[in-house]
This record gives C-alpha cells, sequence and structure tokens, in this order.
C-alpha cells in the first residue's frame, strides 16, 4: 500500500484490553496515527476505541485486517489468534507487530516467518526488555570483553497474579492460551534477554514445570503455573532459570545475572535504572547516564539522567523501531518474528524435557529460517 513520505504510519489495533492500551500509547508516541481497532465483539471494539482514543472502530479482526488503509496492524489478540490474525494483515499488505507467544506452536510460528518474507514485511515481536537502555548497556559490557568470558548466569521472571486458585484469566485455558502458560508468556522474554545480551544462544535445556492448581475459578487446568530450567549456552556457560506466576509480592520481578572471568552483571527490571556491576575487588552500581553510556544503550535514553524510564518507555522505543523499518530504517537489535520462532522452539523443548522428567533436550541456533 502506498502511503505519503513522513506522514505518520496508520496503526490498527487487534484486541481491545490491557496490551492494545499499552500498544496505543506507543504508537501515539511514536509518531503513528491510531486509526483502527477490533475487538471480540462490535461494541467492545467501539468502546475500546472511544477509551484508547482510536479513529474509528472495525466490526473484527477480519475486517480490520483487510480494510486496506492500515499501514501496520498490532495483534494483540489472545495467544491462539494469533496466527490468524497476522497472516491475514500480512496477506492484506500491512507490516506486522504481534504480540508475544507469536504463535502456540513452533509449526505456526514459521508459517508466519515465512509469510512475512514472502510479503516483503516488516513483522516484529515486543520482546521490550531489550529496549532497557540499561539491558543494552550489559549487552554491551559483554560484547565489549568486559566481563571476560561468561562462566555461568542466574535469571528469573516472577510476578504473583495468579496466586491463589481463584485467580484466572483467558491465559490458563490451553484452548486459548496454548499448551505452556507461564514459560511461553513470561519465560520467553526471560530466554530472550538472556540470548540478546549474552550474546550466546542457549544450546540445550532441562527443565520441570508445575501446575499448583489443576483448577481455577472451577475450571480444569493444564498450563503450567511454575518452571524451572537448567541450560547451557553455546560458549559451555551454565545457568539457571525460574519462571513462576505464583512468587508472592512479586510483580513483574526480571532479572539476570551474567558471571564472567573479570566481572559480574546484573540487570532487574524494577530497577531498570542501574546495573550492579560485581568484581572480586569490589562491587559499583552503574546508573544510566547516556554522556557516558555505549552508542546503543544512549540511542535509548530518550531523557536525562535522574529522569526515570520505564515499561512503556521501553515499548515505545521498540515501536518506535519498528516504525522506523517500515519506513526503510535498519535498527539495531529488533526483534523480529524469527526471534517469536526462536521462543516458541524453546517452549516446546521446555514442555518436551518437562514430559520426560527433566531430560536435556537440544536447542541450537537455527542456521536459516524456514524455507
Amino acid at each position: 500500500m502506498n502511503h505519503p513520505v513522513n506522514a505518520p504510519l496508520r496503526a490498527g489495533f487487534i484486541g481491545g484490553g490491557f496490551m492494545a492500551a499499552v500498544h496505543t500509547r506507543a504508537s501515539r508516541a511514536a509518531r503513528g496515527r491510531p486509526t483502527a481497532l477490533a475487538s471480540s465483539t462490535p461494541e467492545r471494539g467501539e468502546e475500546a476505541a472511544r477509551s484508547l482514543g482510536v479513529e474509528r472502530a472495525e466490526p473484527d479482526a477480519h475486517s480490520l485486517a483487510t480494510a486496506g488503509d492500515l499501514d501496520v496492524v498490532h495483534v494483540c489478540s489472545p495467544n491462539r489468534l494469533h496466527t490468524e490474525h497476522a497472516s491475514a494483515a500480512l496477506a492484506a499488505g500491512a507490516h506486522v507487530i504481534c504480540e508475544k507467544p507469536l504463535a502456540t506452536t513452533a509449526a505456526d510460528a514459521e508459517r508466519l516467518v515465512r509469510a512475512a518474507r514472502e510479503a516483503g514485511r516488516v513483522a516484529a515481536v515486543p520482546f521490550v526488555y531489550r529496549y532497557h537502555p540499561m539491558a543494552r548497556q550489559a549487552r554491551f559490557l559483554v560484547a565489549d570483553g568486559q566481563l571476560g568470558t561468561v562462566l555461568t548466569l542466574d535469571a528469573a521472571y516472577l510476578q504473583d497474579w495468579l496466586l491463589d486458585p481463584g485467580d484466572t484469566n483467558w491465559r490458563a485455558d490451553p484452548a486459548a492460551g496454548g499448551a505452556s502458560r507461564a514459560f511461553a508468556d513470561i519465560g520467553s522474554h526471560l530466554c530472550d534477554l538472556v540470548e540478546f545480551v549474552s550474546g550466546q544462544r542457549i544450546h540445550r535445556l532441562a527443565a520441570r514445570t508445575r501446575t499448583v492448581f489443576g483448577r481455577r475459578a472451577g475450571t480444569e487446568v493444564t498450563n503450567e503455573d511454575t518452571a524451572a530450567l537448567l541450560v547451557e549456552l553455546g560458549n559451555g556457560a551454565l545457568g539457571t532459570l525460574l519462571v513462576s506466576q505464583l512468587a508472592p509480592g512479586r510483580k513483574n520481578s526480571l532479572t539476570f545475572e551474567l558471571h564472567g572471568t573479570r566481572q559480574s552483571v546484573r540487570f532487574e527490571q524494577e530497577r531498570p535504572e542501574e546495573l550492579w556491576i560485581g568484581g572480586r575487588e569490589g562491587s559499583r552500581l552503574l546508573l544510566r547516564d547516556p554522556t557516558a553510556a555505549a552508542p546503543d544503550s544512549a540511542r535509548m535514553s530518550v531523557l536525562p539522567p535522574g529522569h526515570a524510564l520505564g515499561y512503556q518507555d521501553a515499548f515505545t522505543a521498540f515501536v518506535t523501531d519498528v516504525y522506523s523499518a517500515v519506513q526503510g530504517g535498519h535498527p539495531e537489535g529488533m526483534p523480529t518474528f524469527a526471534d517469536g520462532l526462536r521462543a516458541a522452539r524453546l517452549t516446546e523443548a521446555v514442555l518436551a524435557s518437562a514430559a520426560q522428567d527433566g531430560t536435556w533436550i537440544e536447542t541450537p541456533p537455527e542456521t536459516e529460517d524456514p524455507a
């Protein structure tokens, strides 16, 4: 579809819940034009469009995906619908941002990677924790050799919003959310960040999962509440990953710590303005300061030091990069459908390992995209 040079990208949104609110705010901040929205019913779409300041509502996702006047479509619908909605938007000629998990199976994720390539469209997945400036700074420290050789890692993503058996939402239903819940939902973020910052792929893993509450609000549950992993990176580094949505007091605690032969580094998403740098002779806190940061970290620092940047800022930086790519740019470190496929393959490896009492499963990097 033709789009005037330098005009705001016309954005459509499939879904009207929490993530649609995050996406519309980010789109507007990235100088997009929130143009259309569709939700689960026409009535919900009208209500969400009004509350989120989107120009119009479409009656359903198919109508939005095929509207013909949208440059980019943000897919924020339940997991099971991602493949259908992203495919329709790509077929109609739109660029696509699809929430994670990209698909509930690796086979469907492969199909989406192939469809995006054949359509020649930008296709991205919001692994937005990459967009915290201090996560980029940690990545620079590793790549610059300041940690030495990474030997071990310790990482976790902990929440408590499903702590009680009465807590539920559509993600707890495998038909809507997929066979994996906690790992596909938040463990995928954790693995993406570990691989992105360390510069190493997880080459194999061993996992155990647990469904603590077999019923939630009277409905049977089969996808997991918690997952624990042992991982081995491509350079032989060993690590532990813990994922839980039943950790009291932990609201969105994503942390990772890498230990090298010279230094260690720790990033905490709930303290995004700092890095802990550990050394044998002493440790220190490195605070965000774009004047002294690595270029890619400074690029994300849109506010001066002391003016805290958080989750919504990271999301805006991600959408800004995607919109730049749509307009011909080549932003560094933008997560694509290929990264979504990587997460889907890791999710299936976790489930396979857990089904075999924690046996090691090989998860080497792909040598090429699906043909």
